[in-house]
């Protein structure tokens, strides 16, 4: 009889510990986004983001694209520093985000707000619900992003603006198909090791990835609007 009062007392608190690791996944995740917007309004407002051209914008774009794989080495060994280090690459994410502002109007840049943020809380909600293994959907959405990254470099040079605004909407469709997996994913790595490894790392470690889920479909979304809609400033 003992054995049936300790099973569902044993789910009840795996569910709970679950809840918190997610709501302090997401809570994180969300803090970064607020981090970044206030850093790109300061940026824009004191007229910063006209200085991050040149060299200083060359730099902080490096730092942009390797400080996630730092954070990630960092996550599991120091949960506390790779914490620190996240809401740093928010501030630098801000600050080159504000740079689109000198490109597109705020209203395009707030309608890109809203629009990515319902997708990526769709997509979240899906990967926290569904029953379905999206192990093959994120496999395939990583090789397709990394088919995508090639395709974007070499517009760069061929400057076609009906390849960018096609590449946009891929961009979202793979971002958002991340965003589930990603979502399904920090689940089963909480239920399969949450009480071998440091709860907080892997927290700081599915807040970092969301983040730059929900950063990409920003970006890919303005970029649709600044296109489709007119939102470019000239």
């Amino acid at each position: 009889m003992n054995n049936f009062q300790q099973q569902p007392r044993e789910t009840i608190n795996t569910q709970v510990g679950l809840n918190s690791f997610l709501t302090k996944m997401f809570g994180w995740m969300g803090l970064a986004v607020l981090v970044s917007a206030a850093t790109a309004y300061y940026m824009v407002a004191s007229g910063s983001a006209y200085a991050m051209r040149g060299s200083s914008m060359l730099i902080g774009l490096i730092v942009w694209f390797i400080l996630p794989f730092v954070i990630s080495a960092q996550s599991m060994k120091r949960p506390t520093v790779a914490f620190g280090g996240l809401m740093v690459y928010a501030v630098i994410t801000g600050a080159v985000i504000s740079t689109y502002a000198l490109i597109y109007t705020q209203t395009a840049m707030a309608q890109a707000f809203v629009s990515s943020a319902a997708v990526f809380i769709t997509m979240a909600v899906i990967g926290m619900t569904t029953k379905r293994d999206l192990s093959k959907v994120g496999t395939q959405a990583t090789a397709a992003l990394i088919g995508l990254i090639v395709a974007m470099v070499i517009n760069i040079f061929m400057k076609s603006t009906l390849l960018a605004l096609i590449f946009s909407f891929v961009a979202v469709i793979i971002f958002a198909a991340l965003t589930a997996w990603d979502t399904q994913k920090m689940q089963k790595m909480y239920l399969q090791y949450g009480d071998q490894v440091s709860t907080t790392g892997l927290a700081v470690t599915g807040a970092l990835q969301l983040y730059l889920d929900f950063v990409n479909l920003f970006l890919q979304i303005l970029q649709i609007i600044g296109i489709f809609g007119g939102g470019n400033r000239d």
